[in-house]
């Protein structure tokens, strides 16, 4: 430890020991530890505040014994890993100094010792979300793009299938598609996937309006995924993105074209069988000529820099949306990432530290219309609480809450770009309930916006 330094708490999620079949919360232990906020003198080591953890299906495979070089087990009794952002709070490494934002892997704990940080990617661009950086422009956007565009070669006018299409890489996908002029159809697996539509009940409405999806089906509820498949792709499929493995392969396999390409980048229903489930219509790969190709998304991370000048103007014009699905705190995060194995995730699931509001302000503006109810919400601050009422939601309160920039949504503002003035905003759902996350200014203000929604905790869910 390094003399004469500051000695704090560090919380960590613990794994007690490999696990067998499904992953349960028990398998997991949140407990404090101690570190030193200064890195060891003649260290190239890096010690970072973690601020976003990235849950994600391939660390299941890392918390049972293997030996595979790129997806090592992690070790009982220390802290898991995976991908996050995170801030340097000290460093001995000549590339990287105090304050610099980093994504890549870290540990699950509120402080990492970074002694290896080749491996990180420096955060250059901070008008967008800094979340993104565990999704659409981290390692799931990554996968998404080199797997689509690297390996499956669209064309425009090709039939392309995603399944787990509401997940973090598979939203992406199928807009990627849309861009291309692709038809597309994606699969989920559970109709709570439907938070983000305020006036329908059905999963294919999540993938069809906020993702543009041509069309989309349960997989839960087809009885026949073969006959699914045909519904949807009467002529068949061109380009089929391989997220799940087992039934759904084998059904996709009858239902590809001639030249079909299939990108592999996981498999999850497969990942807690004890004994996987075989696939028996293979030879199709050769009736077809069929090119399927499994791929890891770290032998991509060279081209690092193409795909952000690809995906950074796809988020600032617009053209791509993103889903996120945040829990709150350490304590939360073994619930968050054993929800990715039964579908209780929408889009992209990571973890936000607990303190992080000393930093960023969340905020809930109210009243907008929701559906045909008005939704009463709080503004929160730093300092505490104040409630909107219909008379009261003009700037003039938000002005004695000393916000920077507040104004009254009702006076004919274009809400987007008010809400993009000066800050970057985009929701989180945190403990049940429903805030704005907003980055920039202190108490820069943007109003609750009748055409996003909110969320009434245990009634309706938003539209945006």
């Amino acid at each position: 430890m390094a003399a004469n330094s500051e000695v704090l708490s560090n919380k960590q999620v613990i794994l007690k020991n490999y696990v067998e079949g499904f992953p349960k919360e028990t398998d997991m232990l949140v407990k404090a530890s101690s570190i030193s906020l200064k890195v060891e003198e003649g260290s190239n080591a890096i010690l970072v505040k973690n601020l976003y953890l990235s849950c994600d299906p391939y660390m299941r495979a890392r918390m049972s014994f293997n030996q595979d070089p790129d997806f090592s087990s992690f070790t009982p009794g220390s802290p898991i890993e995976g991908f996050g952002v995170a801030k340097v709070v000290d460093s001995g490494h000549p590339e990287f100094k105090k304050g610099d934002l980093v994504w890549g892997t870290t540990g699950w704990e509120e402080y990492s010792l970074i002694k290896n940080p080749q491996g990180l990617f420096k955060i250059h661009h901070t008008d967008v979300p800094l979340s993104y950086y565990t999704g659409i422009l981290g390692m799931p956007g990554m996968t998404a793009w080199a797997g689509f565009y690297e390996i499956c070669a669209p064309k425009k006018g090709e039939y392309i299938y995603v399944s787990a299409a509401s997940g973090a890489v598979g939203q992406l996908v199928g807009q990627f598609a849309k861009l291309m002029g692709c038809y597309v159809v994606g699969s989920a697996g559970s109709r709570e996937k439907v938070w983000l539509i305020p006036m329908q009940s059905q999963l294919v409405e999540l993938l069809k309006n906020k993702f543009g999806f041509d069309d989309a089906f349960n997989y839960k509820e087809e009885n026949d995924l073969d006959a699914a498949l045909k519904r949807c792709f009467p002529e068949g499929i061109d380009i089929y993105f391989e997220h799940v493995g087992g039934k759904m392969l084998d059904a996709v396999l009858l239902n590809m074209r001639l030249h079909g390409r299939i990108a592999a980048c996981g498999m999850i229903s497969q990942y807690n069988l004890s004994q996987p489930e075989g696939v028996h219509n293979l030879m199709n790969v050769v009736y077809k000529r069929i090119r399927m190709e499994g791929f890891v998304v770290f032998d991509y991370f060279p081209q690092y820099s193409r795909f952000l000048d690809a995906v950074l103007p796809y988020i600032r014009e617009g053209k791509v949306v993103y889903v996120e699905d945040v829990a709150d705190g350490l304590e939360n995060a073994p619930a968050a990432l054993v929800g990715l194995f039964s579908g209780r995730n929408v889009g992209k699931q990571l973890v936000v530290r607990d303190d992080i509001d000393k930093n960023i302000f969340m905020m809930i503006i109210g009243p907008c219309w929701y559906d045909d109810d008005l939704v009463h919400k709080d503004v929160m601050n730093n300092v505490g609480y104040s409630t909107l009422n219909e008379e009261q939601c003009g700037a003039e309160l938000l002005k004695e809450l000393e916000f920077d920039d507040p104004f009254n949504y009702r006076e004919g503002h274009d809400l987007d770009a008010a809400s993009r003035r000066s800050v970057s905003l985009y929701p989180l759902k945190i403990q049940g309930q429903r805030k704005w996350h907003l980055e920039g200014r202190a108490r820069t203000c943007s109003s609750g916006l009748e055409e996003i929604g909110l969320w009434r905790q245990g009634k309706r869910r938003p539209s945006y």
